[in-house]
């Protein structure tokens, strides 16, 4: 998961990426607190400029520059010291102080990042397709009220969440992280001062203390939670803050300059700090753990520049304050608030960015930022008087509220589109009146229709991508670290039937709930969200989870044993590789663990069916409904070959190969393919939701088809 959220850089029509939020704090001065030197600290405004661009660079290169994440750790330093700065010169000694502070941040934030979530707003509904607008209408308004990385943070988790187009506002996580940031840090820098008084110690050893708990207990939650939950673990607050504790406390300490004499050993010091950040930089990847124990490289390695602030003729100050990182690190708010927009929008009008695009998203970044810095943050610094500035903040909180609103409205305008319950009945008959049942769905394939074309198309894109297995609304899923294994039952009929495996088994729910009213089967449910039974350890993206997938596996295996069921139904998608392995060559190690596990499930003492994966869209389409919303000519463009989507199923591979006499394989492949091409809609049907998961109304089409191939492959049912 962590090599989702990191290197997904590149706007599939990550998988997201997540752009960094620069330390928004301005300006780069700081009064005369734990020996810091007093004035404006161009080596700061450089830090800014060198993190900004490795933001930029690695968004628009990631292969070029694998680690330009780091530079959101760079700015979260920045920001903990620079504000630390300001509160250690005036600790906050009432509630009057703390909504003064509170109201400068507001007005120093808001404007810019209202105006750029206003302009993306307004281009959702201009530029995105129709099947994005409830999502990235949703993170527009977590953005506004700065809890986007919370939003992501539970969608991280979701499986089905990853082949979804990244949204335009995703780079707020990191802002929003800072404002948390802002909201509770002087209230903490208050307690401290207040207590230091209290206990009558020295207020900078009382601060510091208190600051070195938050940084031990922080960097040990975010160690751990990188192991365990890295998903979670990349957008949450708490995993988060000791990297702004950090700069917190080179605020607080005494300078290097009172501690060290010699200036060139300050110089030396800013050199190993850059050093560290570059080399991160370069070397860390989507592989690289993180934030974790990780991040100490690049966040030391600020806080060391930041702390040593070198002025020795050889140190790295005269490039730190050069007029183009004193340029880059004025505008680098407004550089990082514009760039992405510009990145996901782009590619709705050019397709896969070229290196012409890419310089004009540079271009374009430049001059937006340097509109927005001049006309909204600096007119906006310019007021910040006392007397006018509880009026500033209020006008920008209602600000708040209306753009959460409007986007609350394009929420509704989202789900307006799409088909649900009786809607989506209602025009599955009609669909069905006008091509003819025979010619819906999946038997268009077998009866040589006319019509299997992208008009009509049920549901619609914007449905398709909700029209889901009712397992997902029934919450049948085992996922996390898989110690919840919830079980779920369809049908009561005598025939008892377990169904098992990933989220390629529960795919085919809707069609074997309508075999089992048929039939006369009740059917439980035993499936997990990535997670596929086997003996391999698969290679998730924690110890905890790939242990616990293989208890699961052994699990599923003791649940379904002892003639419990008449029948098994298994199937799977190989989506990660065995552990060890790469994708590239995890074919072998994986049919071997789904041999081994088959042949130990003949303690089931029933009859197993697989069911061959179906054809994977995502080796060429990220989305299928995005795409077909947003293509001019979808059949063209969203459709593939059988080659092309082929899907890698060591499952069936090894069910057929060890030839097992309990063991049938069954393959749907000519429903979804014929001889040349695999249609992205089938007679008038969306078959995927996704990347690689049925409709549930395609999925439908489907039931006589696979009703007959399951009674042929087990006769005695």
């Amino acid at each position: 998961m962590i090599q989702e959220i990191q290197g997904a850089t590149q706007v599939k029509g990550r998988h997201f990426a997540e752009p960094n939020a620069p330390g928004t704090d301005a300006p780069a001065r700081v009064g005369n607190t734990g020996g810091q030197s007093k004035g404006f600290r161009g080596d700061i405004q450089g830090l800014r400029a060198i993190a900004v661009s490795l933001v930029v660079v690695y968004h628009l290169w990631p292969q070029r520059l694998t680690g330009g994440f780091i530079g959101v750790d760079v700015f979260f330093v920045i920001s903990g010291f620079l504000i630390t700065s300001h509160l250690m010169k005036r600790p906050p000694k009432s509630w009057s102080d703390l909504v003064a502070f509170w109201m400068r941040r507001v007005k120093r934030l808001l404007p810019a990042s209202f105006l750029v979530l206003a302009t993306t707003l307004a281009a959702i509904p201009l530029i995105a397709p129709v099947t994005v607008w409830k999502d990235w209408a949703s993170q527009i308004v977590a953005s506004t009220f700065y809890v986007q990385n919370w939003r992501l943070a539970s969608t991280s988790v979701d499986y089905l969440a990853a082949d979804n187009a990244v949204s335009a506002v995703q780079h707020f996580w990191s802002l929003s992280v800072e404002e948390q940031f802002y909201l509770f840090w002087p209230v903490i820098i208050a307690v401290l001062v207040a207590l230091a008084a209290m206990l009558r110690k020295k207020t900078g050893a009382v601060v510091a203390t208190g600051v070195v708990l938050i940084v031990v207990s922080s960097l040990v939650f975010s160690s751990i939670s990188t192991v365990t939950d890295p998903g979670i673990a990349y957008f949450s607050t708490f995993t988060r803050a000791w990297e702004l504790a950090i700069g917190a406390l080179a605020a607080v300490l005494p300078a290097a300059s009172t501690l060290l004499r010699r200036s060139r050993f300050n110089a030396i010091l800013a050199w190993i700090g850059l050093l560290a950040i570059a080399y991160a930089g370069v070397t860390y990847s989507g592989a690289t753990p993180f934030p974790g124990y990780a991040a100490a490289l690049p966040v030391l390695g600020t806080a060391l520049v930041i702390w040593a602030n070198a002025s020795h003729a050889h140190s790295p100050n005269g490039l730190l304050g050069h007029s183009v990182s004193r340029f880059l690190g004025d505008h680098s708010y407004s550089i990082y608030l514009w760039h992405w927009p510009l990145i996901v929008f782009l590619p709705f009008y050019s397709g896969e960015l070229g290196l012409l695009d890419k310089a004009a998203i540079i271009a374009a970044t430049i001059v937006l930022s340097l509109i927005s810095k001049r006309y909204v943050e600096d007119r906006f610094r310019a007021h910040l008087d006392a007397g006018r500035i509880l009026t500033g903040g209020r006008f920008l909180l209602a600000g708040t509220v209306i753009l959460g609103l409007l986007g609350a409205v394009m929420v509704n305008a989202g789900s307006s589109n799409e088909e649900t319950g009786d809607k989506l009945a209602t025009e599955i008959q009609r669909v069905q009146a006008d091509v003819g049942v025979d010619c819906f769905g999946a038997p268009a394939m077998m009866n040589s229709c006319a019509n299997t074309g992208a008009s009509p198309m049920v549901p619609s894109p914007a449905a398709a991508k909700n029209d889901k297995s009712q397992a997902y609304a029934d919450d049948c899923w085992s996922n996390g670290d898989y110690s919840e294994r919830p079980v779920c039952t369809y049908g009561d009929g005598k025939v008892q039937v377990a169904l098992t495996g990933n989220s390629h088994a529960g795919q085919w729910l809707p069609a074997l709930a309508e075999i089992a009213d048929r039939r006369g089967w009740t059917i439980t449910t035993y499936i997990a969200s990535i997670c596929a039974p086997s003996d391999a350890p698969i290679a998730l993206d924690s110890k905890v989870k790939t242990d616990g997938c293989l208890d699961y596996g052994q699990w599923v295996k003791e649940q379904t044993a002892g003639g419990k069921f008449d029948l098994i139904i298994t199937s799977n998608r190989q989506g990660l590789p065995v552990q060890g392995y790469e994708m590239t060559n995890t074919e072998k190690p994986a049919k071997a663990g789904y041999t081994s596990y088959l042949s130990d499930w003949h303690s089931a003492d029933a009859p197993i069916v697989v069911i061959r994966d179906s054809p994977f869209p995502g080796n060429t389409v990220d989305n299928v409904p995005d795409c077909l919303a947003t293509s001019s000519d979808p059949l063209q463009d969203c459709s593939g070959t059988p080659k092309s989507w082929k899907s890698l199923d060591p499952l069936a591979t090894a069910a057929q190969e060890a030839n097992f006499p309990f063991v049938s394989t069954i393959d749907m492949t000519e429903y979804f393919c014929d001889d040349e091409t695999c249609p992205a809609v089938i007679g008038s049907v969306v078959p995927y939701f996704d990347a690689s998961h049925l409709t549930a109304t395609f999925a439908r089409t489907l039931t006589d088809q696979l009703e007959r191939k399951i009674v042929d492959a087990v006769p005695s049912l």
